[in-house]
């Protein structure tokens, strides 16, 4: 693995993505490379919206392009779990226009 902007650190960590595309999606981190293309493992989409809970898509060993990344971010696994995402209500967030 090529040296990215801190993700040395979060390996084989729960992480969670933004995507350009707006969409949110949570696994752990099994590696990079230096166009910070990403390895998701035990990954899910997690779905907003404003009528229902939050919707979570599983998804498994993921790969997603670095060219489509937003954000990257540690997840407190701690506090994430103590969340009930079936009465989480918000709006799915919109592209990411360039």
């Amino acid at each position: 693995m090529s040296s990215g902007p801190g993700l040395e650190s979060l390996v084989d960590q729960q992480i969670s993505v933004i995507t350009n595309d707006g969409r949110n999606i949570v696994g752990v981190l099994k590696g990079f490379d230096q166009a910070t293309n990403i390895i998701l493992d035990e990954s899910h989409e997690r779905v907003y919206s404003t009528t229902e809970g939050v919707q979570q898509l599983v998804l498994g060993l993921y790969i997603i392009r670095g060219d489509n990344i937003s954000i990257v971010g540690e997840l407190d696994e701690e506090l994430d779990a103590s969340l009930d995402l079936s009465k989480l209500r918000a709006h799915p967030l919109k592209p990411v226009i360039h």
